[in-house]
């Protein structure tokens, strides 16, 4: 994906999850940070944590990736290198789409992350405007005809593919925004002129924007252990002796003759 975040259209969803970014980790506490591939984005940059480190997802050098951040480490998304339940925060911008078992993936980050953690994961939305002229665009592909307008190895998952996911892996969605309304189009000029939508989208048609960008809690809940039964019952049979005797000695009724 890297080529393509540096068109117009690259640039602007680039800006709107830098600043998603930066809002939602700035208050975020705990002691390791981990963001999961595109070093072009700085998702840790207002975060305090004292630990934090960008994972490269690929160990073949990256065209231009000079002026990138450099990874600390290289891994598979799948096989992170870290203990479970040893970090507190995984930042996934787009990695789920360009992984090659998304599923694989989403299991390890629950691995990693201790209990009250937190994922974010930014988007491709397949509802949108950009969505359904890349759906046209790989259509036409087919029979050797127009050109991609998104990355052509981005596989889609929709906000709520996604959202069952989460619950099935015991996470629980805290926050979820929809953002970049602007059309299609591939000159920074037209994107210029249509700054307007993203204030319309926001407010008449949100789940439309080009992008989502979701926060999610691990969450772990405790069990009670009940006591079997015959417990309860011996404990209560062998206190009925002792509550008889500390009445004293039991006088036998007179007789009648």
């Amino acid at each position: 994906m890297h080529p393509w975040f540096s068109t117009p259209p690259g640039r602007y969803l680039l800006q709107w999850e830098q600043e998603c970014f930066d809002q939602a980790v700035a208050n975020l506490f705990g002691y390791h940070g981990v963001q999961l591939g595109l070093p072009l984005l700085e998702g840790l940059r207002t975060n305090r944590m004292p630990h934090r480190w960008l994972v490269g997802t690929r160990s073949e050098p990256v065209p231009g990736e000079d002026a990138f951040a450099a990874p600390a480490l290289v891994a598979q998304s799948s096989a992170l290198p870290f203990a479970a339940g040893s970090l507190d925060l995984v930042l996934l911008p787009h990695a789920l789409e360009t992984s090659i078992d998304p599923h694989a993936t989403l299991r390890e980050v629950e691995r990693v992350l201790m209990p009250e953690g937190r994922v974010i994961i930014c988007g491709l939305n397949p509802v949108s405007f950009w969505g359904l002229k890349e759906r046209r665009a790989r259509l036409a592909r087919r029979f050797g005809l127009g050109r991609h307008y998104l990355p052509g190895e981005v596989d889609f998952i929709g906000y709520w593919r996604l959202r069952d996911w989460l619950r099935l892996l015991s996470f629980e969605v805290e926050s979820v925004q929809f953002g970049c309304w602007r059309p299609a189009v591939r000159s920074q000029r037209w994107l210029d002129r249509h700054a307007w939508l993203d204030r319309a989208g926001d407010r008449w048609w949100p789940i439309f924007g080009a992008a989502y960008f979701v926060v999610a809690v691990k969450r772990v809940y405790g069990m009670r252990l009940l006591e079997p039964a015959w417990k309860r019952v011996s404990v209560r049979a062998a206190a009925s002796p002792a509550s008889v005797a500390s009445r004293g000695p039991v006088t036998p009724p007179s007789s009648r003759f």
